[in-house]
């Protein structure tokens, strides 16, 4: 019983500190302040906190309760809902329309599709036959089986949009210029970085994300003809000679040990 009402208690200051950030005003850049009857405090780091516990009541629960046959992912305000047939994904989607006008949401229409999952079982065609979500982008690809014959799957690789923001980042990286470092310490920057890229995109469809990271191998060219003067008149000595390092040190760029050869 003392527990049930310690409980309690701290409970009613939960709730009193939510009611306190949701009603705190906003004050501008030029010293004005704005009062607030709706929304998070914009930039708070509880926003996404709260966000995400008002989405729990108001989709996954109720998905799970009006929909038990219909698994679903949700990540922040993206998800992504599995249905049987287009009858039914109509069906969910009109009932979603309604949820969410009754907590005061709506749908971005620009984003939420009926989308088919298009591969050798299911031939038919949609108007939307693709989709993105978490950097991956999910479409009909081909495949190999245990006995080596191919065929279309519905699978996720690396998005369009991910991948470019990966190519960015490592044009940022400006390492064609950095004539003063070593390998080992261009290496050692890049690394941790690529590596992560490797353990999240590397999941599915390696091949890709091999298509981005070749990147870095024509900048670490660059690097080299720029360092040595006896690979500066001739590209293909230069690969000749990255393809030797590699051979020599698999393991020394993390690209190369996911399996991106030079």
């Amino acid at each position: 019983m003392v527990k049930a009402v310690e409980a309690h208690t701290d409970l009613r200051w939960v709730m009193l500190y939510v009611k306190r950030w949701l009603v705190a005003p906003l004050q501008h850049d030029d010293g004005t302040v704005v009062e607030r009857d709706r929304g998070t405090p914009q930039g708070s780091a509880i926003s996404p906190l709260l966000a995400n516990l008002f989405l729990h009541y108001a989709f996954d629960l109720w998905m799970v309760r009006e929909f038990p046959d219909c698994p679903f992912e949700r990540y922040a305000d993206d998800g992504v809902t599995h249905c049987v047939s287009q009858a039914q994904a109509k069906e969910v989607l009109g009932a979603l329309h309604g949820r969410l006008a009754q907590v005061g949401l709506e749908l971005n229409l620009d984003k939420t599709h009926v989308v088919y999952c298009k591969d050798s079982n299911r031939t038919g065609s949609s108007e939307h036959e693709q989709f993105s979500f978490l950097g991956y982008t999910f479409r009909a690809r081909l495949a190999k089986n245990r006995r080596g014959q191919h065929f279309v799957s519905f699978l996720p690789a690396i998005s369009n949009d991910a991948a470019t923001a990966l190519r960015q980042e490592i044009r940022s990286w400006r390492i064609n210029v950095h004539s003063d470092k070593t390998l080992d310490e261009i290496a050692s920057f890049i690394n941790p970085i690529v590596h992560g890229w490797c353990n999240y995109y590397g999941r599915f469809y390696k091949s890709w994300l091999h298509r981005s990271l070749r990147q870095i191998n024509e900048y670490l060219i660059r690097w080299a003809r720029r360092k040595y003067k006896r690979l500066r008149t001739s590209a293909r000595r230069a690969w000749r000679w990255l393809r030797g390092v590699q051979h020599r040190a698999p393991e020394l760029f993390a690209h190369w040990a996911f399996g991106s050869v030079a």
